[in-house]
């Protein structure tokens, strides 16, 4: 009997001692594993629970461990989670806490680039992720703001289009005036007009009265100045036939030749002498361009000297040319 008791006694510890450990190895307690203890304080957890996963880059590097409030500290919670020895952390680690769609809990974690490694127990910057209604609002938010903007802008163009609609109301009654205005100005023009055409055919009948009477005038013109024309006419005539008279008269008197004139015209004396001049006068310039000093002397060259002067010069000619 008592081996029985034994035997059932040391079966119900091993059973309890297996139970206990499968069941932590469930909540994903490894006791063969090395980890190490670190600490987050969060303000609000929103439904944690111990043994909820800690993951890094999407892998469980380790578990929530205990979970405690500190009324200390503005009943702020502190999460103590285990990590795997291997998993190095710096300061500028984050612990995000971070639900999924169905409503678990777990833990990210952001280690970012590590400068000081944290040490066993220290505590971890906590941060909440934004779910989907944090999502939704901050998308919300410059919808909604561009919304606003544009109900401005509607109310603007609204209070323009009813300032506009006041004015033409008000220029549409001073259009309901204008046709009786524009039949009273019609009604006065009309009246003027036909005192115009009265005052047109007046002086119409006036002008056509005075043509009547000047008619007789203007044949009286006419006949004057054809009578001025004719003896105008008969003056220049005479005057031409003066004019020819007179030549005939000059023409006959050079023909007799008992005259200076006539005698220019019928000997040739005279043309001989200018002719001589001419030639002298050429003879003249030709010694002076020359001979200028005949001409430069204070009291000029005797005929012999001028003779002399051209003999020498001569003689230079000549002995200036070549021999043959």
């Amino acid at each position: 009997m008592r081996n029985r008791e034994v035997q059932v006694g040391v079966f119900a510890t091993v059973a309890l001692v297996l139970l206990y450990f499968g069941f932590n190895f469930l909540k994903g307690i490894d006791f063969f594993s090395n980890s190490t203890k670190y600490y987050v304080i969060y303000d609000n957890v929103d439904n944690l629970a111990v043994s909820n996963p800690v993951q890094v880059s999407g892998f469980a590097v380790g578990r929530v461990s205990n979970i405690k409030i500190l009324p200390d500290k503005n009943h702020s919670v502190l999460v103590e989670i285990d990590i795997a020895s291997d998993i190095k952390l710096g300061d500028s680690t984050k612990a995000i806490l971070d639900s999924e769609l169905l409503g678990g809990k777990y833990i990210i974690l952001s280690i970012g680039e590590v400068k000081t490694p944290l040490k066993a127990r220290d505590t971890i910057k906590a941060e909440l992720a934004k779910g989907m209604f944090d999502v939704l609002t901050e998308t919300a938010e410059p919808v909604a703001s561009n919304v606003q903007t544009t109900l401005r802008k509607f109310n603007s163009v609204m209070d323009v289009l009813m300032r506009d609609s006041q004015r033409l109301d008000s220029i549409f009654k001073k259009l309901q005036s204008t046709p009786d205005i524009l039949n009273r100005t019609l009604s006065n023009a009309n009246s003027k007009i036909d005192l115009l055409a009265n005052n047109f055919n007046d002086v119409a009948t006036n002008l056509n009265a005075s043509m009547t009477q000047l008619k007789p005038t203007l044949k009286n013109f006419e006949v004057l100045s054809d009578s001025l024309k004719r003896m105008e006419i008969n003056k220049t005539l005479a005057k031409t036939q003066q004019t020819l008279s007179s030549l005939n008269e000059t023409l006959s008197k050079l023909k007799k030749g008992d005259n200076t004139v006539s005698k220019l015209l019928t000997e040739d004396s005279l043309y001989v002498n200018l002719n001589k001049l001419l030639v002298r006068m050429d003879s003249l310039v030709a010694h002076l361009n020359n001979y200028p000093k005949h001409f430069t002397s204070p009291l000029g060259k005797s005929h012999k000297k001028i003779l002399r002067d051209r003999r020498r010069e001569e003689e230079k000619k000549k002995a200036a040319q070549p021999k043959k």
